[in-house]
């Protein structure tokens, strides 16, 4: 089925608007329609079958499923609904506003804040696609072992004390059991195609420029930078071109879908692949516009000790896969 998006831009791009295949500008756009006409399929896809399960969850069921639980067991569910649902950083800050207003312990909730952006079911067909199976499972354990263990960091230290008033009181006030008298109706197959419908107008209006923007910088590195340059002024694996890369994202915004182009024009050029990867996971989750969304809930020490958190949990993922990069691809 990929095949056929490859197909279509060499139709597309070659055959109607007439670009010469052997020069940059036509490899440049033939790479954007290719991945962007990819991407936007998937996209809407999964986003619309995922939010046919959802169509009848209720957070309430989710934190009364997890009471009496060990902690780990929330981090890890916490983290895996992160990995299943296709939202970026920002998108993905309403449901965790959600989970505290639910109850939702602490931790649990921050496990899936910091899954979310990284890993989405979109994000690992096209990284399967592009870097292989090897790669994708790495990074599908990389950052889910995040989510956990910031979700257990965070619950450490109770985290929840470092909300900002509103959300800190809502948190403790929804403790009482959900009686079963408010528990959701079953809805209709008409109802959760409705639901579906909406929600994916609602998040591709937040995704598709994000996706424009990441697949058109992913074709400017492939089309028009040359061979060499970006290992040339990034340095060949040095410990400090990881760090460097962490801080060089932190201005970007993308999301896990948007971005994995770029990741793969980088490691085509000659990044290290744990190099790439500290970017792409920087830019991904450790965005400006997620922390502006995030002071609205989050006092500044909280949001300092998140930001420090990923900051570290990015660069040494990075120097780990510089170091295991033959085992991995």
């Amino acid at each position: 089925m990929l095949a056929w998006f490859t197909s279509f831009a060499d139709w597309l791009v070659y055959g109607q608007w007439g670009f010469d295949p052997t020069e940059r500008l036509g490899t440049a756009l033939h790479f954007f329609v290719e991945d962007t006409s990819k991407i936007f399929a998937l996209l809407m896809v999964m986003i619309y079958l995922i939010a046919l399960v959802r169509a009848s969850l209720r957070i309430e069921r989710v934190r009364d499923y997890l009471a009496g639980r060990s902690r780990f067991v929330g981090y890890g569910l916490g983290s895996t609904f992160g990995a299943i649902t296709p939202f970026c950083s920002c998108s993905s800050i309403p449901l965790f506003l959600g989970f505290t207003s639910a109850g939702i312990p602490i931790g649990t909730t921050m496990a899936f804040l910091l899954t979310s952006p990284l890993i989405n079911e979109v994000a690992i067909v096209l990284l399967g696609s592009l870097l292989g199976w090897k790669f994708t499972i790495a990074y599908v354990v990389i950052g889910m072992t995040v989510g956990v263990l910031g979700g257990f960091f965070l619950d450490s230290i109770r985290a929840e004390r470092l909300l900002q008033p509103f959300a800190r009181k809502a948190f403790e006030q929804a403790s009482a059991p959900v009686p079963a008298a408010a528990a959701a109706g079953t809805l209709t197959l008409a109802e959760r195609h409705s639901f579906a419908v909406d929600e994916l107008k609602d998040i591709f209006s937040r995704v598709w420029k994000w996706v424009f923007i990441g697949v058109g910088l992913g074709a400017a590195l492939h089309g028009f930078v040359p061979q060499g340059w970006i290992e040339q002024h990034l340095g060949d694996g040095q410990w400090w071109t990881v760090p460097a890369a962490v801080v060089l994202g932190i201005p970007l915004y993308s999301n896990a879908t948007g971005v994995i182009p770029v990741m793969e024009s980088l490691i085509t050029h000659g990044l290290p692949v744990g190099t790439t990867l500290a970017f792409c996971m920087s830019t991904v989750a450790a965005s400006f516009p997620e922390f502006i969304l995030l002071k609205q809930v989050m006092q500044w020490r909280l949001l300092a000790i998140l930001f420090a958190l990923l900051l570290v949990s990015f660069t040494l993922v990075g120097w780990i896969y510089n170091l295991a990069t033959p085992w991995v691809v």
